[in-house]
């Protein structure tokens, strides 16, 4: 890595920025038993129709490649939400990355942010690094499978504050998948940064190495020690370690 060129900080979130349980432990069991409610309580929304409309598609692409998700019951609206319901919870449980699942995800966290049953959470050395990093000059930006929307609550908030001013832009899959090389490209034009001048940090070694090959510089942030196998030269364990002063 050459810090001298890094304009720009493009962080994941799960298992860098934000404890992997908060996610998994938190957010997800919260989506899966509201989800239900969410659909019948918004479904005369045109945006809450088109989720639904989207998550059939992606149930019909998921049945073409023998994924063998719940079955989707033919009829009308009530037969709609509860075949949608069953099968985001079964996406849930996969860890599904598709897009439809997390704009619908992102709705429902934003009313448990917004009524006080969710907050953020990060590291402990994350707020400090952020003004740090804005200190030296550096943008900061996020890329992460959760929407946008869902990136912005988590960070708006913390505990500890509101972090949300301190960040430039948001990415999610709607850029493009987090281990294709052209994500990484598409979200460098959009910066209007050259990529070598944008460091990505992950804990997928999949998202490092499709960073790099889109051009950027990039390293693997393992805070549970699991990447002995990697070259130590691209491993971080904190943030404290990226650009101390």
């Amino acid at each position: 890595m050459d810090p001298s060129q890094v304009r720009v900080l493009l962080l994941d979130i799960e298992g860098t920025t934000t404890p992997i349980d908060f996610v998994y432990k938190t957010l997800f069991p919260y989506a899966s038993s509201r989800v239900e409610a969410f659909l019948r309580e918004h479904l005369s929304e045109d945006p809450t129709r088109a989720l639904i409309r989207h998550l059939r598609v992606q149930h019909a692409t998921d049945e073409s490649q023998g994924l063998q998700p719940p079955a989707w019951r033919n009829g009308g609206s009530e037969e709609d939400v509860g075949s949608a319901s069953e099968y985001v919870r079964w996406l849930i449980a996969r860890d599904s990355k598709c897009t439809p699942l997390k704009s619908l995800q992102g709705k429902i966290w934003q009313e448990g942010f917004d009524n006080g049953e969710l907050h953020g959470e990060v590291y402990a050395d994350v707020p400090p690094a952020f003004a740090r990093w804005r200190e030296q000059g550096r943008k900061i930006c996020i890329y992460s499978s959760g929407s946008v929307l869902a990136q912005q609550l988590l960070f708006r908030t913390l505990e500890s504050g509101d972090l949300t001013p301190q960040i430039a832009a948001y990415f999610d899959t709607q850029t493009g998948i987090k281990t294709t090389p052209e994500s990484y490209k598409k979200i460098a034009a959009s910066l209007g940064h050259a990529a070598g001048e944008i460091l990505f940090v992950s804990d997928a070694a999949k998202e490092v190495e499709a960073a790099k090959a889109g051009g950027m510089q990039a390293l693997l942030c393992d805070r549970n020690l699991l990447s002995s196998a990697t070259p130590i030269a691209t491993i971080i364990r904190s943030f404290d370690e990226i650009f101390p002063s």
